[in-house]
């Protein structure tokens, strides 16, 4: 490993059957006044709403609601949040729900009492909320997996106006005090969601995986996530109910993307940009958009990683090796492809909505990074987007 760096996650977790219980050591820590953020009501049809305000009532908790965070959290539902927050004076910002609601709890928690528009501060600017910003904490109990959003500082939130979705991660301060993982909690989710949310993962692995030359022990670490996260995924297809299964997608979503395995590595996120800026012009669900560019963007970009494409057909996909090293990427690509497809993501834009008129808007919305192994031209982001149609 080349990288110099520091490591601290202060996130607590509660993971497996009953983690709920959790709340009853972690809410005593905080004020009386909590305001819980949840998103379409899906917690309400499960149980799982009665089960955390049943929770809240015994420890004594005020409780103030802030329903109907959408998928795509936006910059007016932060405002709202923002108001709620302060309204209810809150002293801890308990998220129960997807990758969505516990991102939108962060950017309130950074956001309620910041003094400026948070957009341009945290969003445009990527600045940090000074040392004696006042932050309200934040718990997450998770009930859809991919995002990795209840062991780390991310949070994306969307301008409907500018059509820009952009995400900000912050630094340790801004990270849930305490998770709550129950892979039971995710039985309920339909299965559309379940394999976006499958793909959000591999995705999150991938774009931190596909960067650097040197020996570093986090591809291998990211190798085995991948392997793991392949077979479950496999099973969980055909049996959502599959505890081990759903328990395993749920722990590998965490490590994605808790920064562990970023640590010592340069890292891409180009198709996170591509998929953000399709959400952004077309609401379409996160996980999907990521799919529905990845294959056009990483053959573009093969070329100019060919060795650590081989290795990856080879050590995540079983491959054999070729005649040469870019036959043995390409063919680990088309493996990777047909497995997609066995899942049923989205494997084109036009699946999402998207219009060949759509594409220019699109690729001025899409941010440019520079960790991979190839920057992207303005000209290149509009062919992968063509490509991806």
């Amino acid at each position: 490993m080349l990288g110099n760096f520091t490591y601290c996650n202060p996130t607590k977790l509660y993971f497996g059957k009953n983690a709920l219980d959790g709340l009853k050591e972690e809410l005593p820590k905080y004020g009386k006044n909590v305001l819980f953020v949840y998103g379409g009501g899906s917690i309400k049809r499960n149980g799982i709403y009665d089960k955390v305000v049943a929770l809240l009532r015994a420890c004594g908790k005020n409780i103030f609601e802030d329903g109907g965070v959408m998928p795509n959290p936006t910059t007016e539902k932060l405002a709202e949040g923002c108001e709620r927050a302060r309204r209810a004076g809150a002293d801890l910002i308990l998220a129960v729900g997807g990758g969505s609601v516990c991102d939108y709890a962060k950017a309130v928690s950074v956001s309620a009492y910041c003094g400026e528009d948070p957009w341009e501060k945290y969003f445009i600017r990527f600045e940090e909320p000074s040392a004696d910003a006042k932050l309200i904490p934040v718990g997450c109990v998770l009930t859809m997996v991919g995002t990795g959003s209840e062991m780390n500082g991310g949070s994306v939130i969307t301008n409907r106006a500018q059509k820009m979705k952009i995400g900000h991660v912050f630094g340790e301060a801004v990270y849930p005090k305490f998770s709550v993982l129950d892979p039971e909690f995710t039985y309920s989710l339909p299965r559309y969601q379940m394999i976006a949310g499958i793909y959000d993962i591999m995705s999150h692995i991938l774009e931190q995986y596909f960067s650097g030359t040197d020996d570093n022990t986090s591809d291998y670490v990211m190798e085995g996530l991948l392997r793991s996260l392949i077979h479950s995924a496999e099973i969980a297809s055909e049996d959502p109910l599959d505890y081990e299964a759903r328990s395993n997608l749920m722990w590998t979503a965490t490590w994605a993307l808790n920064t562990f395995v970023a640590k010592g590595k340069d890292t891409d996120w180009e198709v996170h940009m591509l998929g953000q800026a399709v959400g952004a012009h077309t609401d379409a669900t996160h996980g999907m958009t990521l799919s529905a560019v990845s294959m056009a963007y990483y053959r573009h970009i093969l070329p100019y990683g060919t060795h650590k494409f081989a290795r990856y057909a080879t050590n995540v996909w079983n491959v054999p090796a070729g005649e040469t090293e870019e036959e043995t990427a390409r063919r680990g690509l088309d493996a990777m492809e047909a497995w997609m497809r066995k899942l049923g993501l989205a494997m084109s834009l036009g699946a999402l909505g998207v219009t060949r008129d759509m594409l220019e808007g699109i690729a001025a919305s899409t941010l440019v990074m520079d960790g991979g192994y190839k920057t992207l031209t303005r000209e290149e982001i509009l062919e992968i987007l063509e490509k991806s149609l």
